[in-house]
Formats: structure tokens, sequence, C-alpha cells
């Protein structure tokens, strides 16, 4: 409640302020130049209001975070299709999976009748990349078929009475866009219930989905031991770094690099051999399906350290896919010997001049021509003289699918259940953040409130670029079962299992989503009645704000930091941290100390244990 207060009084001093440098009032929209607020009649220049124009600039974000989604998705479909078709190195990793996916879409995955022959794997991974690409373009004056088949019904109920159950993702992004340009939709409740539709169309029609079909070509990860942080990069070795949002390029470098013929042409060039390296989320999606070996040796760390990554001088190429290369990165190419190269079409950059754009069928061929590149900078870093690193390196366990937690668990989630209800568990938070210098410094926040939660015998689920704050940091590890409050250690040393799971990426929203919803299926409840709770502690970026409203159209307790762009807009405030929790459950929390924070979460989970009689 006093989170809830103090949220609402913090929003309410501050004007409305301009979601690209802050530091104005602006709705970005009206061609008369910025909207000024009138102090008496508290509307911009064309007539808007504070709490329309706050809510949509925020809609706006969320537009940005939910096609950058998609469009990851639609690549993972693309790949699917094109593995099929044999037109790549990739082959299906899980076959269970493709055909229990298949059999949820309406297609046969298996057999029909005893004695009958399974359909072959490759026509059904074509046929659900065609699946993919036909839910995301699902129009929206029809239901999402994805919706009805993961999300729970009682979820579904809720959504159907307030209106916002949702087509496809392209479709309603479409509709979002054009309803918030100048003159259309002014009205904050109705902005706001778009972004909530928005929000549950981009789960389910791309997340979802996205991360099945992954799952189905590189594997579903299991837990397996593996490094992080600047010190996995040796000088003495050729090193590509996988950059970006998407496993394609870094998994057919991986590939390519066990060739015995690439190793030599690098220990030819005089270097000690070749290594694969991840960075921030390409960099999860590898950590966690592909095991440490002499090729692919970790990750690096979050966004905030790519140009640290850098200026060790010990990469050789960069290669960058669709998402979080800052843009300043061209400078550095010469100053610390890098060959920065595009591996996407919508990426680029002053001063870098190389694409390679990632396409499925012909990503063998990429995969060599970066290596080849590779080889090519070590020679001319190797003669520049080798900078010795002798950075951090750190352990962390990695892998927790939600397979791979039901494995742990025995292969039902009766002991999971069993612990919270005991309360030896008292709940669970998904960490699933950015990293940003608001605020704190690099990883500051999240690093406090993880520490804080697991004290408190509070599971925390993590991805996103706070998931490698938390491995850089050990909290992903065995060893950190010390910092678990008394309960939670005891459970852990029980499973083997660290106090915080580390689930991958941003992406995986979609995965751990599915992992409260099988909780609150086997409890027979809704989410929204769960000892459960979302923290994002140090979001940035325009995906972590379309994940945050869905959290709230699933019901969930949302704490961020720092405050959303919605500041000044005393009505939109009240709907996000007060009302909106009667009509979906969800609640949004604002609070920049990271102890009073999990004080906030904790009461919100004692609040439900209450409830459930637990």
């Amino acid at each position: 409640m006093q989170t809830v207060l103090r949220t609402l009084l913090t929003a309410l001093r501050q004007g409305v302020r301009c979601r690209f440098c802050s530091s104005g009032v602006s709705c970005r929209l009206c061609s008369n130049g910025p909207c000024r607020i009138s102090k008496k009649a508290d509307r911009g220049a064309c007539g808007i209001n504070a709490d329309g124009m706050a809510m949509r600039n925020f809609l706006h974000l969320n537009i940005m975070g939910a096609t950058a989604y998609t469009y990851h998705a639609k690549e993972v479909a693309m790949t699917l299709k094109a593995t099929g078709k044999g037109q790549t190195p990739f082959t299906i990793r899980d076959e269970a999976k493709l055909r229990d996916f298949a059999d949820k879409l309406g297609f046969k995955g298996g057999k029909e009748l005893p004695g009958t022959e399974e359909p072959p794997v490759n026509e059904l991974a074509v046929k659900v990349g065609d699946a993919i690409l036909e839910g995301i373009h699902t129009d929206s004056d029809e239901a999402l078929g994805m919706v009805g088949i993961f999300a729970p019904e009682s979820r579904q109920k809720v959504w159907r009475e307030l209106g916002i159950l949702p087509g496809g993702p392209i479709e309603e992004s479409m509709d979002m866009t054009t309803c918030s340009m100048t003159n259309i939709d002014g009205d904050y409740v109705s902005l706001a219930k778009k972004a909530l539709r928005l929000s549950i169309a981009t789960i389910y029609g791309s997340l979802v989905p996205l991360e099945l079909g992954q799952d189905i070509l590189f594997g579903t990860p299991s837990p397996h031991e593996h490094e992080v942080d600047l010190g996995i990069i040796d000088p003495e070795y050729v090193n590509i770094v996988a950059n970006g949002h998407e496993p394609f390029i870094g998994a057919a470098l991986i590939a390519a690099a066990k060739k015995a013929g690439n190793q030599q042409k690098a220990k030819d060039s005089g270097a000690k051999g070749l290594h694969i390296i991840g960075s921030i989320e390409t960099g999860q999606e590898l950590l966690q399906r592909f095991e440490k070996d002499d090729v692919f040796v970790g990750l690096t760390g979050n966004w905030l350290s790519i140009e640290a990554a850098l200026a060790t001088e010990g990469i050789d190429v960069f290669a960058m896919d669709m998402n979080c290369s800052p843009p300043a990165l061209g400078e550095y190419q010469d100053k610390y010997n890098v060959t920065l190269v595009s591996v996407s079409k919508l990426v680029a950059m002053p001063g870098m001049d190389r694409q390679i754009a990632y396409k499925p069928a012909k990503v063998e061929a990429q995969a060599q021509e970066l290596i080849d590149l590779a080889i090519a900078n070590f020679k001319k870093r190797k003669a520049a003289g080798l900078v010795k690193n002798d950075l951090n390196r750190q352990k962390t366990l990695t892998g927790f699918s939600a397979e791979a937690i039901v494995s742990a668990l025995g292969g039902t989630l009766d002991p999971l259940l069993d612990v919270i209800k005991k309360g030896d568990i008292k709940g669970i938070v998904a960490l699933i953040s950015c990293t940003t210098l608001k605020d704190s410094g690099q990883d500051v926040n999240t690093i406090a409130i993880a520490k804080e939660l697991i004290k408190r015998d509070i599971l925390v689920m993590s991805a996103g670029c706070g998931n490698a704050a938390l491995q850089v940091a050990g909290l992903t590890t065995i060893d950190a079962q010390e910092l678990a409050g008394g309960r939670l250690k005891a459970v852990c040393e029980s499973l083997g299992i660290p106090p915080v799971l580390s689930m991958g990426t941003c992406t995986d929203t979609g995965r751990i989503i599915n992992i409260v919803t099988a909780v609150a299926d086997a409890l027979g409840v809704d989410p929204s009645q769960l000892p459960v709770a979302v923290t994002a502690p140090e979001y940035m970026e325009q995906k972590a704000t379309i994940d945050g409203v869905f959290a709230l159209a699933f019901g969930l307790y949302t704490h961020v930091a720092p405050l959303a762009p919605v500041g000044g807009a005393p009505n939109l405030v009240k709907l996000l941290t007060w009302d909106l929790e009667g009509l979906t459950g969800g609640k949004l929390a604002v609070e920049t100390d990271m102890v009073e924070a999990a004080d906030g979460i904790e009461a919100h989970i004692m609040e439900k244990r209450k409830a459930l009689g637990i």
C-alpha cells in the first residue's frame, strides 16, 4: 500500500516528460512544435490532456517492443521452414516438442492410430513455421488462436469481458500505430486497454511461439555450468562475438568453428585456435543450449558491457543481429582493432560498412565469411601487439527451462507446490529486466533486489540483461545458496539448484509465463491469485514496456524502476497503480529503493498466501 501511494505522489509531482530526452513536455506528434501544458487547462495544443498524451506516448513504446519481438518470431518461423526444406545447416533438435506443438496447432504431430506412421519431422517443421506466420497476421477482428491454446481459461474470460482479447501482433500493431496518431484516439482509458490488448497479442503471438520454435531448432535448455564475464576473452585466440537477440548466426558460427579446417586456419594465422563468444541476449540463447567447450567459451555480459568487451582489444569480429548494438560502436573499430559486422538488415551505425544480413538458406556460407574476416583481423591485431586480459570470469548454472525445472522436481510440479504451501518458498518473482545507468550504477539495483528477495525465502527466476547481471554477480551458482534464507536454502540444497534460476533472455518472458500458467492450473486458481510477482529493477528498452504491460494484463504485481513515462498524468497513474487491480488483478509499483521494493513484493506475496490459506 505504501509503495503504491508513494508511486502516485511521486508521479503527481512530476511533469509530463518527453519520452526521448526526459527534459521537456512534448507529445511528439503535433506539427505546431512541442505541446505546452497549460496550468489551467492541462491540455496540449491539439487539445489532448495530460493523461491521453502520456498514455499515447507510452503506447508508442509498446508498439516498438511488440514489433521487435514479432520480427524475431518471423525470423524463427522462416528458419523453421527453411530447415524443414533442408536449406540450412540446422536440424530439428527437439522432435518431441515439434510434434507436441503441431498437435496443439491442430496438426497431427504423432501417430493417429496404432500402427500408423508419424508425419515426417521436416514436413511438420514447415507446417509449424507457416502456422506461426499465420498467427502473427491474424486479423484484429478475430481471436488469436495461440491465446486459446496457451492462456489460462480464467485469464481469457477476464480479457474477453474487458474487450481486449486480441488478434495477431502485426495486425494489432497496425491498429495501435494508426489509432495513436494525432486526432484519432486521445482517451487514456481506451489507449490503455489497447496497450493491454497489444501485450497479449505479443506474448502469445510472438514470444511463446518463437521460444518453442528455437527449442525445436536448437534444443530445449537443460541445466549445465558455463562461464561469463570479460575474462573469457583470450586475446591469443581468434575471437568472434555474436551479439544481439537471435541465436541463428551464433549457432551457425559454433558449428562452423568446430570444423577442423577452420581451427587450422586460425592456428596458421598465429592464433591458438578459434573461439565463439556470446554477448547479451544472443549469448544467453546460446548459453542455455550449448555446453562450454574449446569452441564456445561463454558470455561476456549485458549490453552495458559491450564497450568494455571491445576495449579488451581481444575481439576480432563483433557480429550484430537485430537488437542492442549501441550506435557509437563504429568509433571503436580502429581504436580497438576489431571488425564490426551487421548480420541483420535492421542494424546500421556510423563508421560501420560491413553487412552480412542473415538469411536462413545462406547462413552456413555467412558463418564462414565471418570466420574468414575474423582470421584476417587477428593477423592485424597480432601485428599491433596482443593485449593481455586478466579480467574476471565467473561460473554460472544456466538452462532452467520449464521442462528442466519439472525434471529437477522428479517429473511433476508437486514438490514445488508442496514447498510453496509449507512456506519453505514464500513465493516466486520473475526478474525480467534490462540494465541502465539511471538511478544507480550498472546492475546495482538488479543485484540488490535479487539478494533481498532470496534472503526472504523468495525464489527468483531471471531473464534478460538482468539475468547477465546476476550471472556475473555469482547469484546463479550453487554457492549462492549461502545468500538465501534458511528455508529457501534448504530447498535449493535438496534439489541442487541456485536460489536464482537463470532462464535466459527477455524473450523467455513467454517461457516464464507458461511456468506460472502450469502452477496456476495445478492449483486450480487464476494466475492473479498466486504468490507471484514481477520485477524490472532497471527496465529501459521498448521491449521491456510491452513485457510489463502484459504482466499487468496477466494479473501480476509488477515492480519497475525507474518511473515509467507517465508522470504528470494523475488519472493514468491512478489507473495503473490502483484501479487496474480491480480489472485484471495486476498492479504497477514504482520504487527505486530496492529494500522498499522488496518489502512491497513480499507484502503482496504474503497477502496472496493468506488468501489461498497457505
